[in-house]
């Protein structure tokens, strides 16, 4: 073989392996996102009041079992405990994909059984509404808790809480570090801890970007204050938040929190 040929040969071969390694990436990094989430947190602010019950029979009775039926598989619904702007109701949707996302309303809107249940909410007049506005987020799950969970308690958990808080950071590279850092051992450490997660997610539309969002579980207020205790006595808590580029100062901005009761109907 003639050398101009050996190396037009040599250069189409290495093409074609990085072509085919690229591939394999991108391959393996759809299949990442493939098994993540997608969650979806909306904000009902209603009027104090009958429409606080409305809120409940159209979620109860209409709204979760044929969320059910469209394959949204658990409904988280909660009302505020300690926070803004009471009353205000949190539903939280985990969908499989964002065709669900897109999907679902339309699979609603062609439920028969749905429109007949919850007919008193989804008619509700213009001077009479059923809410006043509906807020939503949409946020991906993290790589290292891909899916939504539901923590068990041996006592049943009827006094059972949720801790909803949202880090800010000043720029997207900041928040994408502090997702970073949560994949690398902050979600171990909640764990190790006791802290009881039920989904991390990073913010891809919504308010007050960029951010991240993520909920707790806790069996009582005494399981809250122990468990956020042996958290920040962690040794390896108190090393990771000393590493260069992950501290606070760095990469997060401003921290909230609310604490939400789940509906008696919740699923969540």
């Amino acid at each position: 073989m003639k050398r101009r040929d050996f190396l037009k040969t040599s250069a189409a071969l290495a093409g074609g392996a990085a072509l085919a390694a690229g591939a394999t990436a991108a391959a393996e990094d759809n299949d990442k996102t493939a098994q993540r989430q997608f969650y979806e947190l909306r904000l009902y602010r209603l009027r104090r009041g009958p429409k606080t019950e409305l809120f409940d029979r159209f979620f109860r009775d209409a709204a979760v079992p044929a969320l059910n039926r469209a394959g949204i598989e658990r409904v988280g619904v909660f009302s505020v405990m300690v926070g803004p702007e009471s009353p205000t109701q949190y539903v939280l949707l985990a969908h499989p994909s964002l065709e669900s996302l897109v999907t679902t309303p339309q699979r609603l809107a062609a439920d028969a059984e749905y429109k007949k249940a919850g007919a008193e909410f989804l008619d509700a007049p213009a001077a009479d509404p059923a809410y006043v506005r509906v807020e939503s987020s949409l946020m991906i799950s993290f790589e290292s808790m891909p899916k939504l969970e539901t923590p068990t308690f041996a006592g049943g958990g009827k006094g059972r809480f949720f801790e909803l808080r949202t880090y800010e950071s000043h720029s997207r590279k900041a928040n994408d570090k502090k997702v970073e850092m949560f994949n690398r051992g902050e979600i171990a450490i909640f764990r190790r801890a006791g802290l009881l997660p039920v989904f991390f997610g990073q913010t891809l539309i919504g308010a007050r970007l960029p951010n991240l969002t993520y909920m707790l579980a806790f069996e009582n207020q005494e399981a809250h204050e122990k468990n956020w205790a042996a958290f920040g006595a962690d040794p390896e808590w108190k090393k990771l938040r000393s590493t260069p580029g992950y501290a606070d100062a760095e990469i997060v901005s401003d921290i909230s929190n609310v604490f939400l009761r789940p509906a008696a109907y919740s699923q969540i």
